[in-house]
This record gives structure tokens, sequence and C-alpha cells, in this order.
């Protein structure tokens, strides 16, 4: 393993991020000082750590140019922005609307200097969109988050940004086995690609098989995977990187044939930023050969 596999201590650096509303503040200013106080130089954007709605209903371009040259003046880059809503909600008329703020966010998205849009791929559950439902192994499920997404896709074209699907075990596209198959679904062309989030894949009862499971996702989704996020698994769901079960190592080694893509940080609190960051790279250092 070389440096060129992007997974030395340096290249991992220059690649680390972290979730934006791990910061939430009243101005973009204040996010993008903290998390470069914090050590990371990328932020996976969402409006919410200014108080506003994920799909940005209520974020005019203005605001989305001081959100831009904030960043742009703290020496921090927002690779990818959030839009996630719940793709297959059981109200059609407030999945469509969402929908439509999703598309007007995506074409957006590349004024904040970003070009991965992560998404939910839903779930029937009513009322939390990352709660499984029985209905989402169904055909409908699947067929009506197809429609959703084809309309999305063709947002993301025209905004010449990649939509980020991530597998979520409560959604349609639970594991690494259901994303390759939408992959396989897709036209070759199409404006979509991974996020892949290890923690996922595993359960309290899975990790001891970590490895293994880690390893089949690369191979199922490897070419595809545009953004990786991390957090842990605990008995008591997820928790933050190091606070869990998973061997990380183990896990830096799993992703190394993966092209160099952002590695995001989620489910941490800020006074715990710093200390994540420095875990990581720590933990990452071990891969180079």
């Amino acid at each position: 393993m070389n440096d060129t596999a992007g997974h030395s201590r340096a290249g991992l650096a220059a690649r680390l991020g972290i979730f934006a509303r791990t910061f939430p503040r009243a101005t973009p200013e204040e996010v993008a000082a903290a998390v470069s106080h914090a050590g990371y130089p990328l932020a996976h954007w969402n409006f919410t750590a200014i108080g506003r709605s994920t799909l940005a209903a209520d974020v005019d371009e203005a605001q989305v140019t001081a959100v831009r040259r904030a960043f742009d003046g703290a020496g921090v880059a927002i690779p990818s922005v959030s839009a996630t809503f719940n793709l297959i909600h059981p109200d059609s008329q407030l999945r469509a609307a969402q929908t439509a703020q999703a598309v007007r966010l995506i074409g957006l998205v590349p004024d904040l200097g970003a070009d991965v849009v992560t998404l939910c791929s839903g779930t029937c559950d009513p009322d939390d969109m990352w709660r499984a439902h029985p209905g989402n192994l169904t055909t409908d499920a699947w067929t009506a988050m197809r429609r959703t997404l084809d309309d999305l896709l063709d947002a993301a074209g025209s905004a010449r940004v990649r939509l980020g699907i991530e597998p979520e075990p409560g959604n349609v596209i639970r594991d690494a086995r259901t994303a390759a198959r939408l992959l396989d679904e897709l036209d070759h062309d199409a404006a979509g690609g991974i996020v892949l989030d290890p923690a996922n894949l595993l359960s309290p009862g899975s990790v001891p098989r970590q490895s293994e499971i880690l390893a089949e996702a690369v191979a199922l989704l490897g070419p595809s995977v545009i953004g990786i996020q991390v957090k842990d698994v605990a008995a008591s769901g997820f928790a933050a990187p190091g606070a869990g079960l998973l061997d990380y190592p183990a896990m830096f080694r799993a992703l190394a044939p993966l092209a160099p893509v952002p590695v995001i940080v989620q489910d941490a609190h800020e006074d715990d930023a710093a200390r994540l960051r420095h875990d990581l790279l720590r933990w990452s250092a071990g891969v180079v050969a």
C-alpha cells in the first residue's frame, strides 16, 4: 500500500471531514471557524447547521453564497451536501413537495463548491425516515424509490453533481447487496454513486465478521463509492467513532482498495471532534505497509 492509494496518514488528513451540523451556530462563519478549529479540512454541509431546513426551502441564493464565502475564508472545503428526506414517504403530497425542494437544492449545490448530494433511500415508516418497516422489502417500495430517485438523478445530471446513496439498515437500500442491485439498474452514465458507512452494514452481533462483511461491500460497490462516513456500532445503536465495537485499523484495511474519497465523521459531539480526528489518523496509519 502506498500514498497514491490515498490511505497514508497524510492522505487521510487531507480527506478527513465532519458533519457541519456537529457545530450548530447562528452564522456560517461561526460554523466554518469551528470546523477549522477542530482540525478538519472538509465539512459535509447541512443547512440545519445554521438553523435552516435540510432541503433549504427557507434559504435563498444569497445565503448559499454566504456559506460558500464563509467556508472559503476559513480554508474548509464542502465536498458534499445533505438533501436527506424520505424518498418513499407514504404521504404522496409531502413526498412530491420535498422532491421539488430537493431538486431546487441540487441545483444550488455547485455554488457551495460541492459535487455530491447525499440522500436517504426511504422507508414506509411515516414518522422516522431511518426506521425499518416491513413494507421496505416490497416491490412497491422499490418502485416508489426508483420513481423519486429518477427525478433527482435528472436534476443531478443537469447540475453536474452526483447523488450519494447510503445503504441504511432501516431503508429500502439497506445493505451492500441492495445497493449493488440499484447500481445494476441505473444507466452507466447516471449521476449516482454510493456513500459507504461501515457501521450501517454491521450490528453488535455481526461485528466479529466485520472484515468479511466490509470486504464484500468493497467488492460489490468499490468503483461506485464516492464518499465514506464513519461512526461506531454500539449495543444502543450507533455512537461516535471509537466509542463502540468497531475495529478501526481493520476497517481502514478493508476500505484500502477504494479510491481516495472524503471520509466524514458522523455522530460526534463538538467537544470530542479534535480527539476523533487524531484517533482516526492514528488508526489509519497502520494501513501503510
